[in-house]
């Protein structure tokens, strides 16, 4: 399977957790982490990105929401 990862350049004064939330959004818990591992060496940058840091954000499977069950109908 090919990699989908999509790649980023930061603008002044972005830190990483804007980047991924607007990327990912609130969806995925711990977006931050995967793309912090994907991208060795990001937190030794600091809170703001120097300007145009490319950023890899891979794609992250979206967990499925458990089927609810109906105990009486």
């Amino acid at each position: 399977m090919a990699d989908s990862a999509v790649f980023y350049r930061s603008k002044e004064g972005e830190t990483a957790d804007e980047i991924v939330w607007r990327h990912y959004g609130n969806r995925i818990a711990g977006a931050l982490e995967i793309v912090l591992e994907a991208n060795p060496g990001l937190a030794a940058l600091g809170p703001v990105l120097p300007l145009g840091t490319r950023i890899r954000l891979p794609e992250i499977e979206t967990p499925k929401e458990a089927e609810a069950i109906r105990l009486w109908d």
